[in-house]
């Protein structure tokens, strides 16, 4: 019951942060689904409540959505996200141990936690990093852009940084940028779960799926709750404090206490 509670919490807190924070939903959310499940078990799960809500949100956006840059930018990311899922797969699979010692302590974790956690810090440095935001690339590369961002979407379910990246310099308008990059997310999801989905059918018994409907359902009042609050709130410090929290979790799955 209390991981429902927790997870539910989290993913409309997350949700709502998404309209005013760098940060995406599964960024923040799939931390803590780990905390309750096995790390690549954690991510299916976290893609399910991610491409429903950004169905969701698509449902509000669909006529913004540029078809030319979807095509140039989301064919590649659908096929590096099959990529970056099947890396993941063989990942879990392998699940060999690995040991290191810091200051004197053995730590021991997987290779999957170590690249998952390695990647948690390299992205909230990527978002807090302001000279990083400010970069952006050129259309012609819109085409790398979609495989960068699809492969990271399909390995760890982070792939906003990278989409925002090259996305802003493809001469959209605000309403069009945000719908075509969340019709880039929903195809992204639908490709990676295509590959999770049988391995979250495998361990479904350890699912409680009563928690995946209710993190579905409190991302989407967490939308409701960000789009009537985006005027209002400067975020910037929130910003930090989840930055911090995430970093706690990463390091936590690259030392194995997690």
């Amino acid at each position: 019951m209390i991981e429902i509670v927790i997870v539910s919490a989290v993913a409309c807190l997350a949700s709502l942060l998404t309209f005013f924070s760098g940060f995406g939903l599964g960024t923040l959310l799939m931390p803590v689904v780990a905390l309750f499940f096995s790390i690549e078990v954690a991510i299916g799960v976290t893609a399910v409540v991610h491409l429903a809500n950004n169905v969701f949100k698509l449902s509000l956006l669909a006529k913004h959505v540029n078809k030319d840059v979807l095509l140039r930018f989301g064919l590649t990311a659908v096929v590096a996200a099959f990529l970056g899922a099947y890396v993941l797969g063989w990942l879990a699979e392998e699940g060999s141990a690995f040991n290191f010692q810091f200051f004197g302590h053995a730590f021991e974790t997987t290779v999957l936690k170590l690249i998952v956690g390695a990647l948690i810090i390299v992205f909230v440095i990527f978002e807090l990093t302001q000279w990083l935001k400010r970069k952006t690339l050129d259309k012609k590369y819109l085409p790398l852009g979609g495989f960068i961002s699809g492969f990271f979407g399909g390995l760890s379910g982070h792939q906003g940084a990278f989409r925002s990246l090259f996305l802003l310099k493809a001469g959209l308008s605000k309403e069009q940028f945000i719908a075509t990059g969340v019709m880039v997310a929903v195809l992204v999801d639908v490709s990676r779960l295509l590959v999770y989905g049988q391995d979250l059918m495998t361990e479904s018994h350890g699912i409680e799926w009563s928690l995946v409907l209710m993190a579905t359902l409190f991302a989407f009042l967490g939308a409701i709750i960000g789009k009537k609050l985006l005027n209002k709130i400067t975020i910037g410090s929130v910003q930090v404090v989840v930055s911090l929290l995430l970093v706690f979790v990463a390091l936590g799955l690259i030392t194995g206490l997690l």
